[in-house]
């Protein structure tokens, strides 16, 4: 299991929790941007230690094969977090599936970086991990979203209503999905 990724501009990392401010301030300088599309966070959520803890808790999940974050940096600009990718409830067994969840900076949108990601996060997912299926459950109204996972080779399999909790309303959701037997540029 490999720790670190490079694209063509990124570097795709796995952090510990000796990174934890790196990831608070990507956090703290989001708060606003991306409070419409996630759970309501509290006051907690945006201090050093929770987010210690959080990296803790991912970086097992890591070792145990349930999960892989990967925190998104520039290549000349390695130090400032840009964002996060990550592949989440992966199940082996006849299932080998999994769901896929991203988020960028407020600065950084409309360059590619997130296509970049998701596409180097397919190949590993289905390169390495060997899984069958990769499922992006998306707010019809996140449009730039969908266009992005629409790039990778993802196809619309439905609609879910009220499928997730976020910012204190019930979403409707999109399910974006890709098979590994679909090529990936």
């Amino acid at each position: 299991m490999k720790k670190e990724y490079k694209t063509k501009r990124l570097l795709m990392k796995i952090l510990d929790e000796n990174h934890g401010e790196k990831v608070l301030e990507y956090f703290y300088t989001n708060k606003e941007f991306l409070r419409e599309w996630e759970t309501v966070r509290d006051e907690k959520f945006y201090t050093l230690s929770f987010q210690k803890q959080l990296l803790k808790d991912d970086y097992k999940k890591f070792l145990d094969g349930e999960r892989i974050r990967f925190w998104l940096f520039l290549k000349d600009d390695p130090d400032k977090v840009i964002g996060t990718i990550s592949l989440d409830n992966i199940i082996r067994g006849p299932f080998l599936s999994c769901f896929m969840g991203y988020r960028l900076h407020k600065d950084y949108l409309n360059k590619g970086y997130m296509t970049e990601a998701v596409k180097m996060m397919v190949k590993i997912a289905f390169n390495e991990y060997s899984l069958h299926r990769i499922e992006a459950n998306i707010m019809p109204r996140n449009l730039p979203s969908i266009k992005v996972v629409e790039k990778v080779g993802f196809i619309n399999e439905g609609l879910s209503r009220k499928y997730l909790k976020i910012n204190g309303v019930w979403e409707d959701h999109i399910h974006m999905v890709i098979l590994n037997e679909e090529e990936v540029d």
